[in-house]
């Protein structure tokens, strides 16, 4: 039976207005060099030998035919034990992205009058914001990063209209690095009309070592319009398993758990959690080599002449503009993945000592223009 054009399925007009999403691209395999991916954030060590027996054992337990408890009560409860929050304020996603999609559909999109609600981050920051925004039916407003690549708070401020409903911070900021100081974030808190959702983004608190540094769980507890965000993804090394969570007062909650996925986290991804949360020590450890080696690579980086602004995650920025493409070739012919964007600059994670190194001679033999 031929279908005319008149009969084809059309999507959404939205999708036309939606950027897509790129991840982090493999290494190319080059004989001879061990590929490493630097193009995802990704913990090169990998989850902690607790919840690696965890998958092993679950993965021979035949418990995969069976649906996920849809709240994920043990993990809530396990979370609010290690930070001090109540479970019934944690809500679980697949991964702080599933998390985040939650609360932008739950609370922005087109309104009841026509108009479109408004979202506001900074940007450069998180990809996938103005998707998530987007597809909700919502307005992102993006507001550019300061000359030194960290949130413009008081532009931020001044975009809010009587049209917005959230407001997203991403500290540490992906892909640039720098964070919000707790001053900086109850300054603007106090700019901010008390209906407006404010979410910190906290995917990559744990690489944090500014001694200023907010501190998203201890800010929700005083403001009741803020919403955190945190994930299991980076420093616990469980990213396959897609497993994050908000954290929110319970006004906030009772809705965002109508708008929940069911059973968008596994039974496997939430034991592996509680695994890792048990062993937070391990993780920890795992967590501060990374610190070290990015805290060691940024100064050879520096010494080079190159401009690195301060990361407080397991990445970090390079600056380099109509440059950017020439790097990511460069690392590529040395089986190196970095993350490039455009022409504005490249995000390279933070990998093993032998990657590390092998990108550090690589960016001398690139050179500073």
């Amino acid at each position: 039976m031929s279908t005319s054009t008149t009969d084809a399925v059309y999507p959404r007009p939205v999708l036309g207005q939606m950027p897509p999403y790129a991840a982090g691209k493999p290494p190319a395999v080059i004989e001879g060099l061990t590929a490493y991916k630097l193009s995802s954030n990704e913990n090169p060590f990998g989850p902690v030998p607790a919840v690696v027996d965890v998958i092993r054992r679950y993965a021979e337990s035949g418990q995969t035919c069976r649906y996920p408890e849809t709240t994920c009560s043990a993990l809530r409860g396990r979370i609010g034990e290690t930070f001090g929050v109540e479970p019934d304020d944690v809500v679980a996603g697949a991964g702080s992205l599933g998390a985040l999609m939650q609360i932008i559909s739950t609370f922005a999109g087109a309104g009841e009058d026509g108009q479109k609600d408004e979202v506001i981050f900074a940007w450069r920051s998180f990809e996938a914001y103005p998707i998530v925004v987007r597809a909700a039916g919502a307005q992102d407003v993006q507001v550019p990063l300061t000359a030194d690549h960290r949130h413009d708070l008081e532009a931020m401020t001044a975009a809010i209209t009587d049209r917005t409903r959230v407001i997203l911070l991403c500290t540490p900021n992906n892909p640039t690095g720098p964070s919000l100081s707790t001053a900086e974030v109850e300054g603007f808190l106090a700019t901010v009309p008390p209906h407006i959702m404010v979410v910190i983004d906290e995917a990559y608190i744990e690489f944090n070592r500014a001694s200023d540094a907010v501190d998203g769980v201890d800010v929700y507890r005083r403001y009741p319009n803020v919403v955190v965000l945190r994930t299991f993804s980076k420093a616990h090394g469980l990213a396959n398993l897609r497993v994050g969570y908000s954290i929110s007062r319970p006004e906030i909650t009772q809705y965002l758990r109508v708008m929940a996925t069911p059973f968008a986290v596994s039974s496997l991804a939430e034991q592996a959690a509680m695994a890792s949360l048990d062993h937070l020590d391990e993780v920890q450890e795992r967590v501060q080599r990374v610190v070290d080696e990015r805290e060691r690579v940024v100064a050879s980086l520096r010494e080079l002449g190159f401009e690195v602004p301060q990361s407080e995650g397991n990445f970090f920025w390079l600056p380099l503009g109509e440059r950017t493409p020439e790097l990511v070739d460069a690392a590529g012919s040395q089986a190196l993945s970095v993350r490039g964007f455009g022409t504005e600059g490249a995000r390279v994670s933070v990998g093993e000592v032998e990657a590390n190194d092998r990108l550090l001679r690589m960016m001398s033999e690139f050179g500073v223009r």
